[in-house]
């Protein structure tokens, strides 16, 4: 279980908090969604809960354990909105051993498996891939390390809506295994398999009913193969 309690992150150079007295609950194998304009503090969040950035006030707490921010960054792993900015490996190969030169054959291929990218060459640059590859790619990478959280910055940003549908299935798939927490300005796409809502705005935070964004129900479009559109 996820506990934020009054956590809050003033760095010395600005006049006032980015983030402020932020209150939040999370279990386990549950999504949880934040959805807030730009700049109103949800990827300042998501870096303070991904060890990124270190907080001013408050407590971070998994179960009854206080975190610091080199523990949260074992704890937590996050998937930023541009994926291909941080690749680092020539190929798909590469890129999962980043850190992990004994990872086997066998967990790579679960790995990719995990996320729909089980056709994909080992030896493809990550850069060649489709916008939607390179955010399940981000996402395998992250699931080597066997975090406890998947922090997703606008994970369904810039993606056609046949791409969106299906990362959308994919972290819906995700979260019976994962807890996950994702911020985005845009919540048509994701408020129908959120298990807890919140809007930030201005750097605080507040719970909400789902039905305050007024989503459409979308029809269902059921896929056979992952790897075969994106």
């Amino acid at each position: 279980m996820l506990y934020l309690k009054n956590v809050t992150y003033h760095p010395p150079a600005t006049p006032q908090a980015i983030i402020e007295n932020i209150n939040l609950t999370l279990a386990p194998q549950k999504l949880g969604l934040i959805v807030g304009t730009s700049g109103s503090g949800k990827t300042t969040l998501l870096e303070i809960l991904a060890g990124l950035a270190e907080k001013t006030s408050g407590e971070i707490l998994w179960d009854t354990d206080e975190l610091t921010p080199e523990e949260l960054q074992q704890l937590s792993g996050i998937v930023f909105q541009f994926p291909e900015r941080h690749f680092c490996g020539n190929n798909v190969l590469e890129e999962l051993r980043l850190g992990h030169p004994e990872l086997s054959a066998i967990r790579v291929k679960e790995a990719l498996t995990e996320v729909g990218l089980e056709h994909i060459s080992y030896d493809t640059p990550p850069h060649a891939l489709s916008g939607g590859q390179q955010r399940r790619l981000s996402l395998a990478v992250q699931l080597i390390r066997q975090p406890n959280i998947l922090l997703l910055d606008e994970p369904t940003a810039g993606l056609d809506w046949l791409m969106k549908d299906q990362l959308v299935n994919l972290l819906s798939r995700l979260k019976q295994h994962w807890t996950l927490l994702v911020v985005t300005h845009d919540a048509s796409d994701l408020v129908e398999i959120a298990d807890n809502c919140w809007r930030i705005d201005n750097g605080r935070i507040e719970s909400v009913n789902p039905d305050i964004f007024n989503v459409k129900k979308k029809p269902k479009i059921a896929f056979n193969k992952w790897e075969k559109v994106i």
